[in-house]
């Protein structure tokens, strides 16, 4: 289908996938999109488990764009969801790009939501909302990982804004509102209490954890290369952040957490997807 223009001149993108589980598998039981926001077909490389790769083909996000997704998991269905390469979000001309995110799990169905980082450009305009609606014993693993600028090329953050919000609700209850505001020349970026000068941070969050698998993650706590990693337990999630100088340190920790934790928690052993591997 083709992309659509706002009316503020920016691309509007949707996508709704629809999870469901059979005997056999999960299949994709729902997919409509609008505008540049597609998947890959599916993958099936440990079996029941669906593997998606979530694409932008463009490749970007400029000021006015507006791209909103809904995944749905139900009937004890298994899905890990994933992207292909790291999110770009460009220098604005001063309108705010918008990424909106909504991800349900019904009871007894598993949500892996496992998406590479997002690059946020110096003077980029951004509001970030990724919310959680999980049912009953409904299972979630979800990180984000967020760079400011591109050290690497010379580029600092030193001006626009990013707003973040990451919301996991259960049975229409609040279990974590995480939000955040990140603007260049902030004094967040370079503050004990904030960034501490370091031009990555991540959070990972894990549902239904306890305090044995918080204890085992301290005593198996993955070697973050130049960086700060901490873990949490609030209730039954489990909260990891990290602080670090390039993305790839903070995902191979978290990739490490998930390795450590995905055996306790939904009792498979960790399957990486394949494109992680090119």
């Amino acid at each position: 289908m083709s992309a659509v223009i706002s009316s503020d001149s920016g691309w509007c993108a949707n996508l709704s996938l629809g999870f469901s589980g059979r005997e056999d598998k999960t299949i994709i039981s729902h997919r409509k999109h609008q505008g540049p926001l597609v998947i890959q077909k599916p993958f099936y490389p440990e079996g029941e488990v669906c593997h998606v790769y979530l694409l932008h083909p463009p490749g970007g996000v400029v000021g006015g764009d507006q791209l909103t997704l809904n995944v749905e998991v139900n009937k004890t269905g298994h899905a890990l969801v994933t992207t292909p390469a790291a999110g770009k979000f460009y220098r604005s001309d001063g309108r705010v790009a918008k990424l909106k995110q909504f991800l349900r799990v019904e009871a007894g169905s598993t949500l892996e939501w496992l998406p590479q980082e997002t690059i946020l450009f110096s003077g980029c305009e951004v509001n970030m909302q990724t919310i959680v609606q999980l049912e009953g014993n409904a299972q979630f693993i979800g990180w984000e990982i967020l760079c400011l600028g591109r050290p690497a090329s010379g580029e600092l953050f030193d001006k626009g804004r990013a707003r973040q919000h990451f919301e996991i609700w259960r049975d229409n209850k609040p279990l974590m509102l995480d939000r955040s505001q990140l603007a260049g020349n902030d004094d967040v970026l370079l503050a004990k209490w904030g960034m501490q000068g370091y031009t990555v941070t991540g959070t990972m969050m894990v549902v239904n954890a306890n305090k044995a698998m918080l204890d085992h993650l301290r005593q198996h706590q993955p070697k973050l290369r130049n960086g700060l990693f901490s873990a949490t337990l609030i209730k039954d999630v489990l909260v990891c952040r990290a602080l670090a100088h390039q993305a790839e340190y903070i995902r191979f920790a978290f990739i490490d957490v998930w390795k450590e934790l995905r055996v306790d928690l939904l009792g498979r052993s960790a399957c990486e997807p394949r494109i992680w591997s090119t």
